[in-house]
C-alpha cells in the first residue's frame, strides 16, 4: 500500500511453536519492513536450538533485531528491553512506517507497546528472606505461598522462574496487596500505533505442535547443546524449560526419557501460560495460525485505512 502515516508496529503473538516466525516474515516482505523480536529466549547467543531461533534462512529472509545479541552472562531484563526496543523501532520508522514484532514473552511484548507498570518499593529484605526460602524449601514452596496470596498473578507470571516467582511474592508480602493488582497502570504513549495479531489453535493441535517442536529439537541436538551449558545451569537464562530438564538428567534426578516428558509437559504450560496472558487483552485480533496470510494482511490495511493521521 501507500505510504502510511502514522508509524504503525504489527505485533505477532500467541503460543508457542503456533507459527509466529513465519507470519512475521511474510508482513515484514509485505509492508518492507523489519522484525523486532520480543522472545526473551531468543536474546542469548549461546541458546539456539532450546530456543527455536529463527533459521538462517528465515533470518535472511527479512532484517531481525535482538536475535542473539546477548550473553548468558549478560544482565538483560525487561526494562533494559523496553528502553532499547523503543529506541530502536524509532529508527526503523526512519525508514518504513510498519516495524513488525513478533514474541511469545508477554512480559516483554507488554513493555514495548504499553510500558511496564508501576510497582512501589519493598523491604529489600523481604527478598533476601524469599532467596533463602527458595534455597532451603525449593521453589515449590513459593509458588504454592503465591497461589495463596494471588491466584490471579500465580496463573500468569512465568511461575517455574525462580526470580518472576520472588518478584511477584515480594510485591505481595511488602504492600500488602496482591502483585497483580498493579498491572492495571495507565499505558504510556508511544511515538506508534499498534495492531496486535494473535495465531490460535485447539488445544490439542499446540499441544501436538510443541511435541513435535520438542522432538525436531532433539534431533537437532538440543542435548549436546545443553550439555555444552552445563557449567553455567545456575545463570538465570538459563532456568528455562528444555534445558533446566536436561541438566536434572546430567545430575541423574531424571532418566532422559522423564527429561524428555518434562520438557513437553512445561512447554505445554508455558503456552497455557502464554494464551492466559494473551486472552486478558481485547486489543488483540485472533486468527487461526491456518488462515491465509492475505486475510491478515487485509484486516491490518483496513485498520490503517481508518487511523490516516495521529
Amino acid at each position: 500500500m501507500d505510504k502510511i502515516s502514522p508509524n504503525y508496529v504489527i505485533a505477532i503473538v500467541g503460543p508457542t511453536a503456533i507459527g509466529k516466525t513465519t507470519l512475521s516474515i511474510k508482513l515484514a516482505k509485505h509492508f518492507n519492513s523489519e522484525i523486532v523480536s520480543a522472545d526473551s529466549r531468543q536474546f542469548y547467543k549461546e541458546m539456539s536450538i532450546g530456543t527455536a531461533i529463527p533459521s538462517e534462512e528465515e533470518l535472511t529472509s527479512a532484517p531481525h533485531h535482538f536475535i542473539q545479541h546477548k550473553s548468558i552472562q549478560d544482565h538483560f531484563n525487561v526494562g533494559d528491553f523496553e528502553r532499547v526496543s523503543i529506541s530502536k523501532i524509532k529508527e526503523l520508522h526512519q525508514k518504513s512506517s510498519v516495524v513488525v514484532m513478533v514474541g511469545g514473552s508477554g512480559l516483554y511484548v507488554k513493555a514495548l507497546t504499553k510500558g511496564l507498570d508501576y510497582f512501589p518499593e519493598v523491604d529489600p529484605n523481604i527478598r533476601t528472606q524469599l532467596n533463602k526460602k527458595i534455597e532451603d524449601e525449593g521453589l515449590n514452596t513459593l509458588q504454592e505461598q503465591l497461589k495463596n496470596l494471588d491466584f490471579e498473578g500465580y496463573k500468569t507470571i512465568a511461575i517455574d522462574n525462580p526470580q518472576r516467582v520472588i518478584r511477584a511474592l515480594e510485591i505481595c508480602i511488602g504492600t500488602g496487596k496482591p502483585y497483580s493488582s498493579f498491572l492495571t497502570n495507565p499505558e504510556k504513549k508511544r511515538p506508534f500505533k499498534t495492531i496486535t495479531i494473535g495465531l490460535e489453535a485447539e488445544r490439542p493441535v499446540i499441544y501436538d505442535r510443541i511435541n513435535q517442536r520438542v522432538d525436531i529439537m532433539l534431533e537437532n541436538g538440543l542435548l549436546e547443546e545443553a550439555k555444552s551449558l552445563y557449567k553455567y545451569k545456575d545463570l538465570n537464562a538459563l532456568n528455562t524449560v528444555g534445558y533446566k530438564e536436561l541438566f536434572k538428567y546430567f545430575n541423574d534426578e531424571y532418566t532422559l526419557d522423564f527429561a524428555i516428558s518434562e520438557i513437553k509437559k512445561n512447554t505445554r504450560r508455558f503456552a497455557k501460560r502464554q494464551l492466559t496472558w494473551f486472552r486478558k487483552d481485547t486489543s488483540i485480533k485472533w486468527f487461526n495460525y491456518k488462515c491465509d496470510t492475505s486475510d491478515i494482511v487485509n484486516f491490518i490495511e483496513k485498520v490503517i485505512k481508518k487511523n490516516p493521521t495521529n
